[in-house]
């Protein structure tokens, strides 16, 4: 047993790395294709030698057939080696450079023939066709050896056949053509091979630098490691082309964005649909953490372009933290509401206090029925009018608040919801931010005043929030409802600009609708339509906010 570990052992075969497979593999494919060429050209020239070769022996035959003198000469002359055939013969053959020049009769007779011997005997092949009339070329053994032949027939000047003539091409000089040809050929085929390698490293050098000079393993191995880690992770991962087309997406991100798998390859304007994600993920809309809402859930979405023009947006699930910051802006204010109840308490304490230490009892009790019974009036009036408990208790806690930051909380008269709310929670929350964003704007202006108004039509709640602020510029009065977008510094545990975007994607969701006008009072008024947000049963008869042509009085709390 060898005492080399084995990683240190000889490893035979192809090599690992990417760089040096793809040049060994080019390589290869060059001299095959050099070897192929080569091969391919040499088959071809073989037979165009050879063609070469029989029509010379067929132009030679063919000029010597022509010449008349020839034909007399063979009918008046016997086959000899010093008669006028065999010497016109030789002067042909020695001036073409042909193998032999054979005269024959029509019997086959040689008249003439490089070797003197043969002269007077009969040919060895067969001339039948040439003395029929036909011109022949072949590739054929004869008493020289191997030619390439030209026989054409031997005519008088009547046109009568009177012979044949057959000339011979040494087929050596044919076979050293070729092989002449060779080295040449190979040549060209080296230089195109070395052109061929030169490509291949150039090419596999580049390969080199783009895989990092890892090994085809390590690019499987970092490849599974890339699935497992992008559908494992529990952010949302949206990959783009240049093209703006996508071209992963992870679980979380199709459980994020409700996408399947056949959103993949489609550009993201038709897998999303027009809207603020879609502009946040192709990059229309720049920043880090942006928010964005999609469907039920808030998202923080960051982007990041790649080298080859695409991008990787990642997206983070901050809907639950959204929840609990709203239910954080509940509590404080609910904690907000007790304070200015208790220093309200405490006022009216220190006030009856006084009136008892000066005596005045009568004075005393008439305060305190006053104070007893403005809250009381203050809770029924609210739940004389909204029947929901849920939205009845916000009101009236939204009032405490009003009165202790100096707004006037104005409900109608005719105002009226009855408890048969299918989505109450949904209304709470669109009711609260409403009224959170009028008061912020009321707060400070001159005779400060919110209105909240709700009506039924049918099956449907009609709600309308105005104040005495500022207002809306009609420039910005589809742009407040877009996620992110506020005036408001941020709060401790997040970001602002959820709330009206929350409101009209709740009214959305019920087929409904949420805009924002001008209020009578200078303000803005806010205007949500719940198409179907009323359970089916007995339906009263249609309720809303009163007419501008008769409007009703309203009744205020402080």
């Amino acid at each position: 047993m060898s005492p080399t570990s084995p990683a240190r052992r000889l490893r035979l075969g192809l090599p690992r790395r990417v760089f040096s497979q793809v040049l060994l593999m080019q390589l290869a494919i060059a001299a095959g294709v050099a070897v192929l060429a080569t091969g391919l050209f040499l088959a071809p020239l073989s037979d165009q030698l050879d063609d070469q070769a029989m029509r010379r022996a067929l132009a030679i035959a063919q000029t010597t057939a022509a010449q008349p003198q020839i034909a007399e000469d063979l009918r008046a002359s016997k086959p000899s080696v010093g008669g006028p055939v065999q010497a016109e013969a030789e002067r042909i053959r020695r001036a073409s450079g042909a193998e032999y020049v054979v005269i024959m009769n029509k019997d086959g007779v040689r008249w003439s023939h490089t070797d003197q011997d043969q002269i007077g005997q009969v040919v060895s092949t067969d001339p039948s066709d040439a003395l029929a009339g036909d011109e022949v070329m072949e590739i054929d053994d004869g008493t020289l050896g191997r030619s390439a032949r030209g026989k054409v027939p031997l005519r008088d000047l009547d046109g009568k056949i009177v012979g044949a003539v057959s000339v011979g091409i040494e087929y050596d000089s044919v076979r050293a053509r070729l092989i002449h040809s060779i080295p040449g050929l190979f040549a060209y085929a080296g230089g195109a091979l070395a052109v061929g390698a030169l490509a291949a490293y150039l090419i596999s050098r580049r390969v080199q630098r783009q895989t990092r000079d890892l090994a085809f393993s390590d690019i499987s191995a970092l490849l599974a490691e890339r699935e497992a880690m992008l559908h494992s992770i529990r952010e949302g991962v949206v990959a783009l082309d240049r093209a703006g087309r996508v071209r992963l997406l992870n679980d979380e991100a199709q459980r994020l964005l409700g996408l399947g798998t056949e959103a993949i390859g489609q550009p993201l304007d038709s897998a999303l649909g027009p809207g603020r994600t879609t502009d946040v993920l192709a990059g229309r809309v720049t920043g880090t953490d942006l928010l964005t809402v999609r469907g039920q859930r808030v998202l923080v979405a960051n982007r990041m372009p790649t080298d080859d023009g695409g991008a990787v947006a990642t997206l983070r699930d901050r809907t639950e933290l959204e929840q609990l910051g709203r239910e954080l802006d509940s509590t404080r204010g609910l904690i907000d509401a007790l304070r200015a109840q208790d220093h309200e308490h405490a006022n009216r304490m220190h006030t009856l206090l006084g009136l008892l230490e000066l005596e005045m009892y009568e004075e005393a009790a008439e305060f305190v029925g006053e104070v007893a019974g403005a809250h009381r009036v203050t809770a029924e009036q609210i739940t004389e009018k909204i029947g929901d408990p849920l939205l009845a208790a916000l009101l009236v806690g939204k009032a405490t608040v009003a009165a202790e930051r100096g707004v006037v909380l104005a409900v109608p008269r005719d105002t009226a919801l009855p408890d048969r709310l299918i989505d109450p929670g949904g209304l709470v929350t669109i009711v609260g931010n409403l009224v959170d964003n009028a008061l912020d704007a009321a707060a400070g202006s001159l005779h400060a005043r919110v209105e909240v108004d709700v009506g039924t039509e049918g099956r449907a709640v009609v709600l309308r929030v105005s104040d005495t602020g500022p207002g809306v510029p009609p420039e910005r009065r589809e742009t407040i409802f877009t996620e992110g977008w506020s005036t408001k510094e941020p709060p401790a545990h997040g970001k602002r600009g959820i709330g009206l975007a929350l409101v009209r994607r709740l009214a959305e969701r019920q087929g409904g609708s949420a805009r924002a006008d001008a209020s009578p009072d200078g303000g803005a008024e806010f205007t949500v339509v719940l198409p179907e947000a009323l359970a089916q049963s007995e339906l009263a008869p249609a309720t809303g906010p009163a007419s501008t042509s008769e409007q009703s009085p309203t009744e205020e709390t402080r």
